[in-house]
């Protein structure tokens, strides 16, 4: 029975420890596109102000951002475990009510 408990509570460390590690990635992600993007700019107003080019190097790691915003806060593994245990829960209570 306490060996079960342990194998619980280290899953739910090791769970933990994945979603810091995944926030921690999306975080840095964003901070090094806060500050590389700006700097684009800057050197492109600088450099070439007639030919504007740094919206494309601001879309194309803008979708990945976007992308990896998603994978982190939105529909992950995550969201399949809590369905799956949303879908167990309510077929519980309607197998209770009957």
């Amino acid at each position: 029975m306490e060996n079960l408990s342990y194998q619980k509570e280290v899953l739910a460390y090791e769970k933990a420890s994945k979603r810091v590690k995944d926030l921690k990635s999306f975080y840095g992600n964003l901070s090094s596109y806060c500050l590389v993007i700006p700097f684009l700019f800057i050197l492109n107003i600088i450099t070439s102000p007639e030919h504007l080019w740094f919206y494309w190097p601001m879309l194309g790691w803008g979708i990945g951002l976007l992308a990896h915003a998603v994978n982190t806060f939105g529909i992950g593994k995550d969201w399949e475990e809590r369905k799956i245990k949303q879908l167990m829960e309510e077929e519980k209570s309607r197998t209770k009510t009957l």
